[in-house]
């Protein structure tokens, strides 16, 4: 392959029924300083796949995209991978990306490997940055080995350069208003997948907003012990006016779903006051959490990482600590 002939910044414009996700909104703003340090030639495109969905096109523009390639099929209407994944791969072979861009979501973790793998390119998943070297090299940042170690991962040969990022870790521009770009309609063959039909969907329904939504945080980890333990943390966050968020040791023991877990496996939240409790602070974990406003942190180890993220901090036994605060607020409210 001939690396010249591969150009621009794609960004995979994921929609579900006519509702963009907001993660490509960050990605485009992510792509107009990656634009401007890879020297300001390469056109930032969103790729929109869909049945009717072509006015999401204004949505883009405004948000940074100077073209989208708007493909609208009947076998497009629902998501499926194997068609999406064809669909992609026939745009990318016909005007060649060089980097193309997909939100760490559940469809872009699953859409971006198939697509990887059809062209024989390179994927990093799961990214927290996006830069360019003194070098001019793309590279990506990921977290790895439990999120002890930042790996910094570049795709010199071939191309596209692909990757999925981590939602929230970018914040998308204001938008511009009256922004125009170019549409660009392709009609490429889509077949459509018979193999397996979708039956039906329907929306979880979560007992409280989701923990990326929240604007308190309470977040309890490997210290975290028991019911009775997590109690105290429900206790505080009922007070504050928040809502309870662990780290992954403490939603593998099973006291906490999967919806609740802060991290690179997890959400990325930037809540406006967030309190870690017995969270010694992976890279992995501080990923999503690091753009909180507002972060307070409670550990027995006065050299715990999590206090290199933290606004204020407290080396104490949470056990003691948090009661105390909770009895505080009790009182004042009394």
């Amino acid at each position: 392959m001939n690396k010249a002939d591969y150009k621009g910044i794609w960004i995979f414009a994921e929609q579900e029924n006519g509702v963009l996700s907001p993660t490509p909104l960050e990605l485009l703003a992510k792509a107009i300083d990656l634009k401007a340090k890879l020297g300001g030639t390469d056109v930032i495109t969103a790729v929109l796949l869909g049945k009717d969905v072509a006015g999401i096109s204004e949505t883009l523009f405004a948000q940074g995209a100077e073209q989208v390639i708007v493909l609208e099929n009947d076998a497009l209407a629902v998501y499926k991978h194997r068609v999406y994944a064809n669909a992609l791969v026939k745009l990318v072979e016909k005007h060649k990306s060089s980097i193309f861009l997909f939100a760490a979501s559940p469809i872009g973790r699953e859409l971006a490997p198939r697509v990887m793998a059809r062209l024989g390119t390179g994927l990093t998943a799961d990214a927290i940055d996006l830069d360019v070297d003194e070098d001019g090299t793309f590279v990506q940042t990921t977290p790895n080995f439990g999120g002890n170690i930042l790996s910094h991962i570049a795709i010199p040969e071939k191309r596209p350069q692909m990757c999925t990022v981590h939602p929230k870790v970018f914040e998308p521009i204001e938008p511009i208003e009256g922004a125009k770009g170019t549409v660009i309609r392709e009609e490429i063959e889509i077949i459509a997948d018979d193999d397996f039909v979708i039956l039906g969907n329907e929306e979880k329904v979560f007992k409280s907003k989701p923990i990326g939504k929240a604007n308190v945080v309470v977040a309890g980890g490997f210290g975290v012990k028991n019911e009775e333990e997590l109690g105290m943390l429900n206790t505080l966050a009922e007070l504050i006016g928040g809502q309870v968020g662990c780290s992954r040791p403490l939603r593998e023991t099973g006291m906490l779903g999967h919806e609740c877990q802060i991290g690179q496996s997890g959400a990325t939240i930037n809540p406006e006051l967030i309190i870690n409790v017995a969270i010694s602070g992976s890279v992995q974990y501080m990923a999503g959490m690091d753009k909180s406003k507002c972060i307070m942190s409670i550990n027995r180890d006065a050299n715990a990482p999590i206090f290199s993220a933290s606004h204020f901090g407290a080396v104490a036994d949470y056990r003691k600590l948090v009661p105390a605060i909770i009895e505080e607020i009790q009182n004042r409210k009394a």
